[in-house]
């Protein structure tokens, strides 16, 4: 599949991107215009610099870091061109490349380029803001073998909005090697990232080699094997392990701090620990026995907080990852972790009695108990000269004095927290977690986890929302994006989940939300990606397929169809569902159809073929008509509103996450559709979309009623739907309803949301329910 999508891109550049000397020994140009993009770039009058074989790469002499900033660019011009520099310290003046420090600047990161017809030069404010002058230098260079490269006369003012911009790896699923970690750091560098978040610890494996405790990687590391699909129940037979020793942790940190990136190490407790429990189940409430489990999700077993063995272990693992890892922050968890154990631990009950916890202010006695665990270990490791992170469910109880708050269940946390003066990451699951799908269509992607995350949408993320005061903003230390590994294995498909999501969120860690702009992000990035190409990188490719925008207008009754590319390559279209060619008609602009139709459309660029665009539009009496909702969806999944429910457009798959399905969270979905003018209808279709493992179920009931007046309405049928099955399932539950014809202009929809069953973790509660299409005919 890797080579699927290198082969597919390189005919797709090959038809997009011209640039001269290939193959050659001619001259080509640079162009400043980089991602993410600098602040401040003046062309200046002037010959341009020419960088040939002669051009020397100056540094100060005894600056160590300095030299190696000097050899890092010399690596990257012979990458990008095959021209060989070299390195000096004795200062000249022309056909040279000049580093140094010194820059004036309140902003370590800062730097200035300044390109002459004699030499460029490159002022940071520190050795690390020399560094990211060098990868503006390295992406502003082309990927040509070529004997020279002009770099026109220029000055670039630059530096980042942010002092924190990370990116994490989760390898507790799955397991990667250290040539591919320093390989991920070097990704990293590339995009400007500076801090690497290393999720080391989990239920899955445990892969750090910690001496006193020998049995976590001893036992730990390995599990016998690992689920099919999504906790399909069925597995694959494999054992799957690995852990990292000392000496290798040490050296991928040492890898990383001379590119300017601090490592922060995840151990994740108390919850995520039966990999650690499996090798000490005397630190667990129950004794077990555990296992290191092959399986998905969030389990009940968890460090047992009444006991003091289970501190001694914790203080004796974070002392020697802070032996390894000289960072100041240490991440411990802190999410996930289920109080089950907790509530029946005899144990745990005398150390919340002896506490004097109690249940307040909407958490349970338990939730402190967490607090008192994150607090004692905030405690221990700010006497070591350490600060930790913690999830955002370190907010329930108490949050420890100094923690900082890394908010993933939306923004909320993060508010939170900045408000209560606390410092905060922000990587909201809406647009930092890169283990969601890129495509609508995830049948053709490789197999993930859900969710849909453009690149689009990473572009879309503000950190930094206006709901906080300047004052709350300066806690924002910057955003993260995450990978989760449960489902991607190979190191190919792990680069193939970031990028280029990672160069959408460079651009939000690294410029100021006024100078973003998405579609000339788009005009950049592909000399990026070029980078990726040479590097060996694999990415996604779905910014150079066509971009279909499907819009109800309610005032004509059609539905208005847009298409578009990165590059405005030529789009042919097809209705009736045969695929398009050069011979198909041409789409020169937004057009509409009120009818059913099959569409397929295609960018061909020097006759090949990009992905092909595919949409089934399915007309009824109540599409594109004026429609209202009486209820409120769940705020995270409400999307474009009401019209979807009338917009022709069905959810291809149980993807609730695609903007298709419109989420109601234990609330009845309440519509009125305006026929606009009497009609008689006699049947109704709902599509839900049902991941039971979400808890999210079929309807409940679904009643219709109608009204000419839109005040005094008829009931014109209720039928009760009745979900027989006793185990989790997922896909589509179509509902098709006849009745007695019936004509009105209004008519009010209620479908109602389940009571999950006694089988279900949710039992009890009531279900979200998700929407798409509601047909009246």
């Amino acid at each position: 599949m890797m080579q699927m999508f290198k082969q597919l891109f390189f005919f797709l550049l090959l038809g997009f991107i011209t640039s001269c000397g290939i193959g050659g020994r001619g001259t080509s140009e640079a162009n400043y215009e980089v991602v993410p993009l600098p602040k401040e770039i003046t062309k200046e009058t002037g010959e341009a610099f020419t960088l040939t074989s002669s051009t020397k790469i100056i540094y100060p002499d005894g600056n160590d870091k300095m030299k190696r900033n000097a050899e890092f660019l010399a690596e990257y011009i012979s990458i990008a061109t095959g021209i060989k520099t070299s390195l000096d310290t004795e200062t000249q003046d022309e056909n040279a490349i000049i580093l140094s420090t010194g820059l004036e600047s309140d902003n370590s990161e800062a730097y200035k380029i300044v390109a002459n017809s004699k030499a460029i030069t490159v002022k940071g404010a520190s050795e690390a803001g020399v560094f990211y002058g060098i990868q503006t230098l390295r992406k502003a260079t082309p990927i040509d073998r070529v004997g020279s490269v002009l770099y026109s006369a220029a000055t670039i003012n630059d530096e980042p909005r942010f002092a924190y911009r990370g990116m994490s790896l989760d390898i507790a699923r799955h397991f990667q090697p250290v040539e591919f970690i320093k390989k991920y750091i070097d990704m990293l560098a590339l995009h400007n990232v500076n801090r690497f978040h290393w999720h080391l610890t989990d239920d899955q494996g445990w892969r750090i080699e910690i001496d006193s405790y020998p049995g976590l990687t001893e036992v730990g590391s390995m599990r016998s094997e690992t689920v099919i699909g999504r906790n399909s129940g069925e597995y694959d037979g494999t054992p799957h392990g690995g852990y990292y020793t000392k000496e290798e942790l040490k050296e991928v940190v040492e890898y990383a701090r001379e590119r300017y990136i601090t490592v922060i190490p995840e151990v994740d407790l108390p919850g995520h620990m039966l990999a650690a429990l499996t090798a000490y189940p005397e630190l667990g409430c129950t004794g077990g026995p555990y296992k290191v489990v092959g399986e998905w999700g969030v389990f009940d077993d968890i460090l047992c907080a009444g006991k003091e063995e289970s501190f001694e272990f914790l203080e004796a693992v974070l002392t020697e990852v802070m032996e390894i890892f000289p960072s100041e922050y240490i991440h411990i968890g802190g999410d996930e972790a289920p109080k089950t154990r907790w509530e029946e631990c005899s144990l745990c009950q005398a150390r919340i009695k002896e506490l004097g916890l109690k249940d307040k202010d909407g958490h349970k006695a338990e939730h402190f108990l967490q607090s008192y665990v994150t607090a004692r270990v905030e405690e221990f490791l700010n006497s070591h000269g350490r600060r930790i992170i913690g999830w955002d469910e370190i907010l329930e109880g108490e949050l420890a004095p100094n923690a900082t708050v890394m908010s993933w269940r939306g923004m909320d946390g993060g508010i939170q927290a900045a408000k209560m003066g606390h410092d905060v990451i922000m990587t909201p699951t809406t647009y930092a977690y890169f283990d969601y799908y890129q495509a609508q269509n995830s049948a053709e992607e490789p197999f993930g986890i859900g969710g849909f995350l453009p690149v689009e949408q990473v572009y879309r993320f503000e950190p930094a929302p206006d709901i906080l005061t300047e004052e709350e903003k300066k806690h924002i230390l910057g955003p993260q994006a995450n990978l989760w590994t449960e489902y991607i294995k190979e190191s190919w498909h792990v680069e193939y989940m970031v990028l280029p999501r990672l160069a959408a969120m460079s651009e939000v860690q690294w410029m100021q939300p006024e100078n973003k702009n998405y579609e000339n992000f788009l005009e950049r990035l592909p000399r990026l990606i070029k980078q990726y190409e040479k590097l060996g990188y694999t990415y996604a490719t779905h910014v150079f397929d066509v971009q279909g925008e499907f819009t109800p207008n309610f005032e004509s009754n059609k539905l208005d169809i847009t298409f578009s590319t990165i590059d405005d390559a030529d789009v042919y279209y097809t209705l009736d569902g045969s695929d398009p060619s050069e011979s198909s008609t041409l789409y020169d602009g937004t057009f509409s159809i009120d009818e059913d139709a099959e569409i397929k459309a295609v960018a061909i660029r020097n006759g090949v073929k990009s992905k092909i665009l595919c949409e089934v539009i399915s007309i009824s009496k109540s599409t594109y008509k004026p429609v209202e909702l009486l209820s409120t969806p769940a705020r995270s999944y409400e999307y474009s509103g009401a019209p979807m429910l009338v917009d022709g457009l069905k959810g291809k798959n149980t993807n609730y996450r695609t903007g298709r399905w419109l989420g109601f969270q234990g609330d009845d979905l309440v519509a009125i559709i305006d026929m606009q003018e009497p009609t008689e209808i006699s049947s109704i279709e709902v599509n839900n979309a049902v991941v039971t493992g979400d808890w999210i179920f079929d309807s409940s009931e679904i009643i219709v009623e109608s009204s000419d007046d839109k005040r005094n309405f008829s009931s014109i049928i209720t039928e009760k739907i009745s979900d027989q099955k006793s185990e989790h399932w997922s896909d589509i539950s179509t509902h098709n309803f006849s009745f007695d014809p019936v004509t009105a202009r209004y008519y009010r929809i209620t479908i109602k949301p389940t009571v999950m069953p006694e089988w279900h973790p949710g039992s009890g509660r009531r279900a979200f329910i998700f929407v798409d299409e509601i047909s009246l005919n």
